[in-house]
C-alpha cells in the first residue's frame, strides 16, 4: 500500500515509510516503492499492461531505512521538468535528523567530498577537500532541540550525495540515531 499526498496527471508525492527499498534491486525485486507504483498506476487504467505502462520515474531517492516524501513523475516530460529543478538546485530539501551527542553549533555547514570507502566498498566515507577522491557533498545543518544525549537537527542538501547526511555526521563525530 501507498500513502499518497499527492497525484495529478504529472506527478505523484508519496510518503514513504521506512524499511521499504526504493527501487528494485539485487534482492529486492518485489515489494518496492516502484513496485507499488506500478500496481497503482495499472490499478488506474486496467487497459494497460507491465508492458505498455507509461515511463515513471525517480527524480530523487531515499535511504531504505528513511521516511519522508518523494516526487515521481508519471511522464518522461515531468521527469524531464523535475531532474532540471534538482540538477540547477532550485528546490530545497530539508531532512529531519536525530545524531548522537550534544551538537555545539547552533548552526553550520559541512562541506567534504564523498566517495565509496576505500576498503569497505559498501560503505561512503568522508575526503578532505583537496583530494581527488569523491564529489562535494554540502550540508547546512540548525540543531532544533538538544536533549544532550542526543540532537534533532534540520539539514538542508546544498547536493544530493548517496548517503550524504549520514556521512557527513558521522565525519564531525555524531553518528545519525
Amino acid at each position: 500500500p501507498l500513502n499518497i499526498v499527492y497525484e495529478d496527471d504529472e506527478i505523484m508525492v508519496v510518503n514513504k515509510p521506512a524499511n521499504m527499498v526504493v527501487h528494485p534491486g539485487v534482492g529486492n525485486y518485489s515489494g518496492t516503492l516502484l513496485n507499488g507504483i506500478a500496481w497503482h498506476l495499472l490499478q488506474q487504467n486496467p487497459a494497460l499492461d507491465e508492458d505498455t505502462l507509461p515511463r515513471y520515474g525517480l527524480v530523487h531517492r531515499i535511504d531504505k531505512n528513511t521516511t519522508g516524501l518523494l516526487v515521481i513523475a508519471k511522464k518522461g516530460d515531468a521527469a524531464a521538468h523535475l531532474a532540471r529543478q534538482f540538477f540547477d538546485h532550485t528546490i530545497t530539501r530539508n531532512y529531519i535528523a536525530l545524531a548522537w551527542g550534544d551538537i555545539q553549533n547552533e548552526t553550520g555547514t559541512i562541506k567534504t567530498k564523498i566517495a565509496r570507502h576505500q576498503r569497505f566498498r559498501k560503505i561512503f566515507d568522508a575526503y578532505p577537500l583537496d583530494e581527488e577522491t569523491g564529489k562535494i557533498a554540502i550540508t547546512h545543518f540548525k540543531v532544533l532541540e538538544n536533549f544532550h544525549y542526543v540532537t534533532l537537527v534540520q539539514c538542508t542538501l546544498e547536493t544530493g550525495r548517496t548517503h550524504q547526511i549520514r556521512v557527513h555526521f558521522k565525519h564531525i563525530g555524531h553518528t545519525l540515531f
